[in-house]
């Protein structure tokens, strides 16, 4: 006894002599560095097995952050268009609104995997926070532009210095056990889902406040002048909020310090407490995923995910447009707060879906086959878009809020299947980087899908009277084209996934 406790403290003074932080070594051989955040994370899910519902919080409200500027502009952006008289011609207006629907996601692009990158150097909570303040600023900004060219811009800073998705995403599943895993991409997957449908219900009821609300905002006030600040506006308020509560945020990424002369560490550390077959296997695991290109379960996810995440983006677009536009045009005519109400009741069914269905779905069926059967459905549910226009009044309305919900919710079903499999497939210190590589990915497509899908839907405007699928035919057919192409793509011999979901 005598002599372990000497072996013990022989190892306390070694441990203090080389500045490395002591290691408290719990059961089942799990070791904790004192002062590290990620460790401290690590053993509160040790001793908690329970839902952390206070980091889920966190979770939801800054994912919720970062959709919320991307979706809001949709139902205004036909007259925001118009308004800043670029287009020369109604059938134009889709052309231009393209572009800046684009510039967001370009920016993006250009930084997803640099931000990436620093959230596993630095940490998750510096790069949240910062992007949360780019949110503040530069969202304001765009409600405030005056010219095409300005709206663009602070579009594309918007985007290019907003690095949340990809670190929140990997916080989401380092603040909770495995058992957990689904439940914490499905929140982010439906923070994201439902910012998407309130930050268009936002800017469909609160922009040109000064046309619908004539007795609060008078003509010539500043939201007179400024039609489309008060749905900025208040995400920016959102975003103030959120970014304050954040500074109480825990960090997760694992800093375990170095000794002074940099050739001991805590990993040495635990070199001589790991089993050297462990260590071997370890090694080895590290070499094949060292390389995050080499990685075919990471980069078969990623494809995939960028296709539907470029249908999804093209979708979101169109719709606004199609609904807006005049019936003449092969539209529906609707006003904006029409769509932002569809929009909401879309909202709310994607909450009940993800926080009390998906859950259960994914349990049974596995996040791949959700993904093949939830693709599958989205073709017919595309194919009968176009027949709305025969409609109007209520059964316009009804037919169209369950069309809405259920794509929306089936497009949630696909990304959280995704981000699963993502997340998977990499360890904690490259789930940083391989979500920046999937942000930038999925970005490049999604700056693609608004430019694109805004030319097609003003070529196809031009082109009711023709036999091959005329007008907004096209549009769709288009959609379910790319649909198509994602759900092939879902099917091996392409789709490589972890060792844990092969069975699947």
């Amino acid at each position: 006894m005598e002599e372990q406790d000497h072996d013990g403290l022989r190892q306390h003074e070694a441990a203090a002599e080389s500045s490395v932080p002591l290691l408290e070594k719990k059961g089942g051989g799990v070791l904790y560095v004192e002062g590290c955040p990620g460790c401290a994370i690590d053993r509160r899910k040790a001793e908690n097995p329970g839902i952390p519902y206070s980091s889920f919080l966190y979770v939801w409200v800054v994912t919720l952050c970062t959709a919320l500027p991307i979706s809001s502009l949709f139902p205004f952006l036909y007259f925001m268009i118009r308004d800043l008289h670029v287009a020369k011609r109604t059938e134009d207006i889709g052309f231009y609104a393209g572009f800046v629907g684009a510039s967001f996601m370009f920016g993006r692009f250009l930084t997803s995997t640099i931000w990436g990158i620093a959230a596993d150097r630095i940490g998750r909570k510096p790069v949240i926070l910062f992007s949360v303040f780019s949110v503040v600023v530069f969202n304001t900004l765009f409600g405030l532009s005056v010219t095409y060219w300005m709206a663009i811009a602070t579009r594309f800073l918007l985007g290019a210095l907003n690095g949340l998705l990809g670190p929140i995403r990997a916080y989401s599943i380092e603040v909770c056990r495995p058992e957990h895993e689904a439940l914490a991409l499905s929140l982010v997957s439906t923070s994201w889902a439902i910012g998407l449908i309130i930050g268009p219900a936002l800017g469909g009821y609160l922009a040109l406040p000064a046309e619908k609300y004539p007795d609060i905002f008078l003509p010539d006030s500043f939201f007179g002048r400024f039609p489309y600040f008060l749905p900025c506006l208040c995400t920016s308020a959102f975003a103030a909020i959120v970014l304050i509560s954040c500074i109480w945020m825990p960090e997760t990424l694992h800093k375990h310090k170095t000794s002074e002369n940099g050739n001991q560490s805590v990993e040495a550390l635990e070199d001589h407490l790991i089993d050297p077959q462990e260590k071997v296997e370890q090694n080895c695991s590290a070499d094949t995923k060292k390389n995050l290109f080499r990685n075919w379960p990471l980069m078969s996810s990623i494809i995939v995910y960028c296709v539907f995440s470029y249908h999804d983006m093209a979708y979101t677009e169109v719709f606004s447009l199609w609904a807006e536009s005049d019936k003449k045009y092969g539209g529906l005519g609707l006003w904006s707060e029409d769509v932002g109400q569809t929009l909401a009741i879309t909202g709310g069914s994607v909450l009940v879906y993800q926080m009390f269905i998906y859950p259960r779905i994914n349990k049974i069926l596995g996040p791949i086959k959700c993904c093949q059967i939830a693709a599958a459905l989205c073709i017919p549910i595309l194919f009968a878009y176009p027949y709305m226009t025969y409609l109007s009044g209520p059964a316009l309305s009804i037919v169209l809020s369950i069309a809405s919900v259920l794509k929306n919710n089936i497009a949630v079903t696909i990304i959280t299947g995704l981000f699963i499999l993502q997340n998977n497939a990499v360890s904690q210190d490259q789930r940083g980087a391989a979500n920046g590589l999937a942000m930038t990915g999925m970005s490049l497509f999604k700056a693609v899908a608004p430019a694109g899908a805004g030319i097609m839907f003003s070529w196809a405007q031009k082109r009711q009277h023709t036999f091959f699928f005329p007008g907004d035919h096209m549009v769709f057919f288009v959609l379910n084209m790319i649909e198509l192409i994602g759900l092939v793509l879902t099917f091996k011999p392409f789709l490589a996934v972890p060792e844990q979901y092969a069975r699947n």
